[in-house]
């Protein structure tokens, strides 16, 4: 694979991010689609007038009063405008109450709402649309009337109420609790199908994590040369560096790790010559950003999720039944991760040359990214602490291997036994008969 393909390739994937992430890209598009429409439009109709006859007379008794159009424009734009900062303000307002009441990682769902972005961009779209329309409307040197282009900001008026109704619908919806979870575990799942396309077989057991830590002897470091977290990598282009240059690549930093300057992304060993161009190629397979993002990063799908759990079995909000829902999500996602084979980490070419090794977060650290926390956080709470236990039966019934299953009845044993220190002795029957039933599936 050319440099030049690699380099598309990675311009491609962070314009895809940016059109996922933020309110700059998409909003700016639509934007600037809806204006150019209002000047194409106004410059078609004064080189085809006899278009104007299509719209409605009713609407438009004459066609030779262009201060009529002119009204009508700068109406619908001062309009939009208006609606706009409306549209800001629901916003942030319902950033800031998602950031205090549930945790500041699910504002990257927010940002990440198309609804919300497409939302921007119709409404300044709209605006746009207008004022690109509104130089056409003139009285000299010839008297003109862009009647079809007034008729387009109507129309576009008009579904801008319609999609503002929409909008206050979707926020009122998003900033539901359950609605949120839901839809962070649909992002996840999303990630986790994307990553892993492969199902696993019946009889395969699961892959532990694996994270070189350290530079081993021999080996040069590629330092990062800014900080931040690793958001993905790109392991075709590695896999093609290491190829052409003859040097075996060891990533150390995994997706999700931060990094900070100057501390090693992977270390380079080989009888290729290590260039400062070769060096600056390496470091442009590693998409680092300031916050986490579900790119590629399954585990920070799960921290959004563990958060808002914790927050709700917290003594401040006392909220058990959003915990519940949380395992209950958590529970569906684990289940989906372990029915996916884990992803190809070692590469090699030739047979028997390892060109690359990249570091997999396997189902251990998982599971103990999932349920962990709120294990330790909700001994006391007799309801969450069995829905976890039958969190856990749900995912050991779907675990082919012996040892994975024993990581998640060692999960319940201690869970059992942090109970048993904060709850009476009547409360914790059901608690050991379902810890029974899970032991059993050892």
């Amino acid at each position: 694979m050319s440099q030049s393909t690699l380099g598309y390739q990675l311009i491609k994937r962070k314009l895809q991010n940016d059109m996922r992430v933020g309110f700059l890209i998409r909003p700016l598009c639509i934007a600037l689609v809806l204006g150019a429409s209002g000047m194409y439009l106004s410059v078609l109709e004064q080189s085809y007038p006899h278009i104007q006859y299509w719209i409605p007379t009713f609407l438009f008794p004459t066609t030779h009063d262009p201060a009529v159009a002119q009204m009508i424009l700068n109406n619908i734009a001062t309009a939009m405008m208006t609606v706009v900062s409306i549209v800001f303000a629901i916003l942030l307002m319902t950033l800031t109450l998602a950031s205090t009441q549930f945790s500041p990682r699910i504002i990257i769902s927010f940002v990440r709402d198309r609804t919300t972005q497409m939302t921007l961009g119709i409404f300044l779209g709209t605006f746009l649309y207008c004022l690109g329309a509104l130089p056409a409307a003139r009285n000299v040197p010839t008297v003109f009337c862009p009647v079809v282009t007034v008729f387009g900001a109507m129309v576009l008026a008009l579904a801008c109420v319609t999609w503002l109704l929409f909008f206050i619908i979707h926020i009122s919806r998003a900033v539901s609790v359950t609605h949120l979870v839901a839809r962070i575990a649909h992002d996840t799942e999303e990630i986790i199908i994307k990553s892993l396309p492969e199902l696993r077989n019946s009889d395969e057991a699961m892959q532990k994590t694996t994270t070189p830590s350290h530079i081993r002897e021999g080996e040069i470091p590629i330092l990062s040369n800014t900080s931040g977290y690793v958001l993905a990598i790109d392991n075709d282009r590695l896999l093609s560096l290491a190829k052409s240059n003859d040097i075996t690549v060891w990533v150390i930093r995994r997706v999700g790790h931060f990094v900070p300057a100057g501390i090693p992304l992977m270390g380079i060993k080989g009888k290729g010559k290590l260039s400062p161009e070769l060096q600056k190629n390496l470091r442009k397979a590693f998409h680092i950003g300031a916050t986490r993002t579900l790119e590629q990063d399954i585990e920070f799908g799960i921290l959004q999720i563990v958060d808002i759990a914790l927050k709700a079995v917290s003594p401040a909000s006392n909220d058990p039944s959003t915990a519940i829902n949380c395992i209950d999500q958590l529970s569906s996602i684990l289940i989906r991760f372990a029915a996916h084979k884990a992803p190809q980490t070692k590469f090699y070419y030739p047979e028997g040359t390892l060109r690359l090794r990249v570091p997999w977060l396997g189902f251990d650290r998982i599971l103990e990214s999932a349920f962990e926390q709120i294990r330790l956080y909700s001994q006391a709470d007799v309801a969450v602490s069995l829905r976890l236990l039958r969190a856990f039966l749900d995912i050991a019934s779907t675990l082919p291997d012996k040892e994975s299953r024993q990581l998640i009845i060692d999960q319940g044993i201690r869970l059992v036994a942090g109970c048993s220190e904060k709850l009476a002795e009547e409360v914790l029957k059901e608690m050991h008969s379902r810890l029974a039933a899970l032991e059993k599936m050892a």
